[in-house]
């Protein structure tokens, strides 16, 4: 049971007219409503810049912030999404930050959060999410981009994802690629990158060619196993049914029957990219992600991802994704970040 009111807390003397008071009786819907060691409040303190104090059953939604009805909606959204028997992560409130901060407050309650309290599911968009079937655990898309994203993977032969870090990008591919080698409609996962280095330098770590490139290489192991147990992750690289490799040794190739991911395209010369591009054979599919802002070439308009959205973006067959950092559904400072790199164009 919820029950909120304005009211000042026992130990401030603080206005009736500001302070708002979200209660939960249940000590159990309690704990999983702030997260380990609070984590989901502080997130709500750093998306709103404000201040939540948890005395008993109660969160007190600071006097100074002055989205308290939003921040007291979200919480209201997140205990049911617990009563329905949902587990909450970071992620989760990370989307409903976004989706009630994006829609407004009147608009809320029409929506996702309105629709939860009727008992009913959530808001048609949502509830319309693509969903990827993994061996490890289904993927569901967090915001309509990653949605439409989802769905140009299962529906074009050539696929772009573009934007900032932590919008799902790289991750999606992979469990979408996971999901069509599980069906059976490739016979292998290819994953690569072009061997630019983003302030190190390769040649100076130890080892033979692998093992200076596997830690390049590392992010996109730790996506594979999200999606598949590390034993057949590793059986599959020993057969060849999962490539990981530099992007230097994909010339020549033919690549069929196989689903294809380009990571860190932004990185690609224009030869490079035309190279790549021309690899696609018959009953493949190809990812390039990448961002735009994140060019670690000595001349950035030397891209290729980005003479590639020059001259391919009106192609049929071809689809775009566009990410912005609204998409953003790692830690909620991760957005901000961004956009304070962006405001100062570096």
């Amino acid at each position: 049971m919820i029950t909120e009111k304005l009211a000042p807390t026992p130990h401030q003397n603080i206005s009736t007219d500001e302070t708002l008071e979200f209660k939960v009786e249940d000590n159990d819907i309690l704990a999983k409503l702030c997260g380990p060691l609070e984590s989901h409040i502080a997130h709500l303190e750093i998306a709103f810049d404000t201040q939540l104090t948890r005395r008993g059953n109660t969160i007190f939604i600071s006097n100074a912030t002055k989205q308290k009805t939003i921040i007291n909606e979200i919480l209201k959204f997140l205990h049911c999404e617990i009563v329905s028997g949902k587990r909450i992560e970071i992620s989760d409130v990370d989307i409903a930050i976004k989706y009630f901060s994006s829609n407004g407050f009147q608009r809320s309650k029409k929506g996702l959060h309105g629709d939860l309290l009727n008992g009913k599911d959530a808001d048609k968009e949502f509830a319309k999410s693509v969903v990827i079937l993994t061996k490890n655990k289904p993927l569901i898309p967090k915001t309509d981009l990653q949605k439409f994203y989802l769905k140009l993977l299962l529906s074009k032969e050539v696929i772009f994802g573009i934007g900032p870090a932590g919008t799902g990008k790289t991750y999606l591919s992979i469990a979408a690629g996971v999901s069509q080698f599980l069906k059976g409609k490739v016979e292998r996962i290819i994953l690569t990158r072009p061997a630019v280095e983003a302030g190190e330098h390769l040649g100076f770590l130890p080892g033979d060619i692998k093992d200076k490139v596997d830690p390049y290489m590392q992010p996109l192991y730790d996506s594979l196993y999200d999606f598949l147990p590390s034993s057949q992750v590793a059986k599959m690289i020993d057969s060849g049914k999962i490539q990981v490799i530099p992007l230097a040794f994909m010339r020549g190739r033919t690549l069929a029957n196989s689903f294809i991911i380009l990571d860190e395209a932004q990185n690609t010369t224009k030869i490079q990219m035309k190279m790549f591009l021309t690899r696609l054979g018959q009953n493949s599919q190809m990812v390039i992600t990448g961002d735009l802002t994140q060019i670690d070439l000595g001349k950035p308009s030397e891209s290729g991802l980005l003479q590639a959205f020059k001259v391919l973006r009106k192609l049929p067959g071809i689809g775009f994704a566009i990410f912005e950092s609204s998409d953003i559904v790692r830690h909620a400072l991760v957005e901000k970040i961004v956009l304070a790199y962006n405001e100062k164009k570096l």
